[in-house]
């Protein structure tokens, strides 16, 4: 059990119960009756270690996830840079990387300069930086009027392909195919004729182009890779001359799969 102390309504989060037993995301502000009152306690919940890292058995572990959700539904923008914070400190948690796109998409246009700044900043990893992409990306879609702003944040980072993980740019792609970001077509085309590119997660130039409605299907064939296509492609990246072995993981569908199976 926590040792932190939390008023109504918060205390009926921590036995909520598991997340994957709802369909769809609770309106928790109608049925428990949040406000903007509730903020400062939601975002203390959603960051307090001994919550996100109780007992995977516990329904107490929950309670971090739907404390963001109702952050979410309140639009809280003093939650940006706690919530932005987890991206690193939680990286290891599936449900961070899969549901903060949506929480951030809920909270809107206003994130956008605090998410493409930490999309820039190199002194976090690749996986974190995919999630703040990912996050623009959901603001994008469900706020048509700052799309192009969102965009341009995501072209700019895939600019620097040379410099970015292959793997990165591939990510940044599929946010950029999934915003049917025609008007950055040439970005995207020169970071594949560098080779600066997975072909694993959105598939070669070809492939994309047909998802952003530049090729007919009918010329393009759809390609299946093998595991021995994965494997060799990597292991060809980083050192040709090494024993094959088991390939880095992907985030499959820009989904990282968890390295920590402690929890969720």
């Amino acid at each position: 059990m926590t040792t932190a102390t939390y008023p109504p309504p918060l205390d009926k989060l921590l036995t909520y119960g598991n997340c994957r037993n709802f369909r769809k995301w609770p309106n928790y502000v109608e049925e428990l009756g949040f406000t903007p009152e509730h903020i400062s306690d939601l975002l203390r919940m959603a960051t307090d270690d001994e919550l996100n890292w109780a007992d995977s058995n516990s329904l107490e572990v929950w309670a971090p996830i739907h404390a963001w959700r109702v952050l979410g539904q309140l639009r809280a923008e003093a939650a940006i840079e706690p919530l932005i914070s987890l991206f690193h400190e939680l990286e290891d948690i599936d449900w961070t990387s899969t549901e903060m796109p949506e929480v951030f998409g809920l909270i809107g246009p206003t994130a956008i300069p605090a998410l493409t700044a930490y999309l820039a900043d190199l002194s976090h990893e690749i996986y974190p930086r995919t999630t703040a992409a990912d996050c623009l990306t959901e603001i994008g879609k469900m706020h048509p009027h700052v799309r192009t702003e969102c965009v341009t944040a995501l072209t700019q980072q895939l600019g620097l392909f040379a410099e970015n993980d292959s793997e990165f740019n591939a990510f940044l792609i599929a946010d950029l195919v999934d915003l049917k970001a025609v008007e950055s077509a040439p970005t995207m085309e020169c970071a594949f004729a560098a080779d600066r590119v997975v072909p694993f997660i959105v598939g070669d130039w070809s492939e994309v182009q047909v998802s952003l409605g530049l090729k007919p299907r009918e010329e393009v064939p759809q390609r299946k890779f093998t595991m021995e296509e994965v494997v060799d492609y990597f292991a060809s990246k980083s050192d040709p001359e090494a024993p094959r072995g088991f390939s880095p993981s992907l985030r499959k569908n820009k989904k990282k799969t968890s390295k920590k199976k402690k929890y969720k």
